[in-house]
């Protein structure tokens, strides 16, 4: 293909000035079309990849890297489950805690929540709860016997409460009585609230000191397992299996990918569509180049006949317009993946100025968490993107060149 004299007369043809304008411009139209379709592909993976960067942030913000729990409910003895762990290669934190499903009840609003017991000097090591707590609260307002409860925003804006106000929480368990079985219950007054940017979250859960979690649930010295952060998040599962082993076995262990399995796999599900839906459009623009080349091959008839009466052969030939194809092909690839990346860079900047200028918003604050069009460049898939485009761009080379390595010469210049 790279054969000095087909790379030489396929670069002489691209810069040659064409005898018919018509065949030019379906060349140019094909060279944009391929443009605009990688920068287009480009741009929509890297804004995909940011939605998926913001989403994992928001996760990770209430959900430790994996957790160590005992199928029974009760684990006993988590503090050497702690040290253990603590004493492992890789684990940067480890924290019990109880959670528990309970109703929740202010005035006449109620509401089911999750109820997460902590330690609020331990939980801040496992996660990022505290970088998202609101008007300057802190986990240390969870005192033990002070009854304290953090709300999620959305629960409390349901509730009708604020901070300082006092709500009940109501256990699934109940105690017998006199009149029959009545729901343990207990009062407590909302010392913060908090707002991770995830509707599942901020509006149904909750977070209470472990002891007072303990008394509330009848737990005594017990939790329901262990939260671990570790070093490298995509070994939570191996890393958390061999803590597990090493404090007997009989554990249950999760992980955060795990636990949200179903919304991960729908965001590489729709990522996965979205890059062949758009690598349609690169192949059709790059399909054009078929059209621009057969109509080329017309044009150069007499061309090539000469070429092959002065002894170039078929392949000679043939490769002279695959070159051609490609370089066009590379040309609409490279400008195609220099606008997509330089858009994908500073996406943050050209959307409040489209906004600013076209007086609309694109993500409203009051809908959507994420307010901000967010973008990640993976140079990954900008190299499978940049593959892909040159691929198509050969596969569109060989049937023009095929037909330009079928000419026969007597044919074509029986009328010259």
């Amino acid at each position: 293909m790279f054969h000095p004299l087909s790379l030489w007369i396929g670069l002489r043809y691209l810069r040659a000035k064409r005898r018919n304008g018509f065949i030019s411009f379906i060349s140019l139209a094909s060279i944009a079309g391929i443009a605009l379709g990688v920068a287009a592909l480009v741009v929509v993976i890297s804004v995909m990849n940011g939605f998926e960067r913001e989403m994992r942030a928001r996760i990770l913000a209430m959900v430790s890297h994996a957790t160590i729990a005992d199928p029974r409910g009760a684990f006993m003895g988590w503090e050497d489950a702690v040290a253990t762990a603590l004493r492992q290669p890789g684990v940067e934190g480890a924290a019990p805690y109880i959670e528990r499903e309970v109703l929740l009840r202010a005035g006449q609003q109620t509401g089911g929540a999750i109820v997460r017991a902590v330690d609020p000097v331990l939980e801040s090591k496992v996660n990022q709860i505290a970088q998202n707590l609101k008007d300057g609260a802190t986990l240390s307002a969870l005192e033990p016997g002070e009854f304290g409860i953090i709300l999620g925003s959305e629960l409390a804006w349901k509730l009708g409460v604020s901070v300082g106000d006092d709500i009940t929480v109501y256990a699934p368990e109940f105690i017998a009585s006199p009149v029959g079985a009545l729901p343990r219950l207990k009062n407590f007054t909302v010392v913060g609230l908090f707002e991770v940017g995830m509707y599942e979250y901020d509006s149904g859960m909750a977070l209470i000191h472990l002891a007072d979690g303990q008394r509330l649930f009848r737990m005594e010295r017990a939790v329901t397992g262990v939260r671990l952060r570790l070093d490298n998040m995509m070994q939570a599962y191996s890393q958390g299996q061999k803590i597990a082993n090493e404090l007997g076995g009989g554990l249950i262990v999760k992980d955060w990918i795990r636990q949200h399995s179903n919304l991960f796999r729908a965001v590489a599900t729709e990522k996965l569509v979205m890059f062949l839906i758009l690598s349609l459009i690169v192949a059709v623009a790059a399909f054009n180049l078929v059209s621009s080349l057969v109509m080329l091959v017309t044009d150069k008839q007499a061309d090539i006949a000469i070429l092959r009466t002065l002894g170039a052969s078929p392949g000679t030939v043939q490769r002279i317009f695959v070159v051609q194809g490609l370089v066009s092909g590379f040309l609409g690839t490279a400008v195609g993946v220099l606008m997509g990346v330089s858009i994908a860079l500073n996406i943050d900047l050209i959307v409040p100025f489209l906004e600013h200028t076209l007086g609309f918003e694109a993500m409203p604050a009051d809908v959507y968490y994420i307010n901000q069009v967010p973008s990640e460049l993976r140079w990954m898939d900008v190299l499978k993107i940049t593959g892909i485009s040159v691929l198509f761009c050969f596969f569109a080379t060989l049937y023009p060149s095929w037909r330009a390595a079928r000419v026969e010469p007597a044919e074509a210049l029986r009328y010259e």
